[in-house]
């Protein structure tokens, strides 16, 4: 129904700078909401960002704001996560979730559809 598929992960040192990209396919991406989402090892699953079907509205975890910057590009199909001043706590599994919610939401049990993550290393 919705294929995601995340890149642009690796290894970064504290204070540099990544940007992640979500590819969707299989169904209209315009009619969804998309989030980012990450994981680190023994925790749960937490928001990052949020944006919705137009790209007029976004959220951010309060970790992150300041840092992180959420967009999209409907006619690409695709959503991107750039992430500057990294610090090694947002060391994590990155995940693009995707939701026909109307309105932004930041709950993982809202989005229906995930990628399949990319690493995301930021040393010290």
């Amino acid at each position: 129904q919705v294929q995601l598929v995340e890149s642009g992960g690796g290894l970064v040192q504290a204070g540099g700078s990544l940007r992640l990209s979500c590819a969707a396919s299989g169904r209209t991406f315009s009619n969804f909401c998309m989030g980012w989402f990450r994981q680190a090892p023994g925790k749960e699953r937490e928001f990052v960002a949020a944006m919705s079907r137009s790209g007029g509205r976004s959220g951010y975890a309060d970790s992150v704001k300041g840092r992180f910057t959420i967009s999209r590009d409907n006619a690409k199909n695709t959503v991107y996560l750039q992430m500057n001043s990294l610090k090694p706590e947002d060391t994590a599994v990155y995940y693009c979730a995707a939701t026909d919610t109307i309105r932004v939401v930041t709950r993982s049990r809202e989005y229906g559809y995930w990628g399949q993550g990319t690493q995301v290393t930021v040393s010290s």
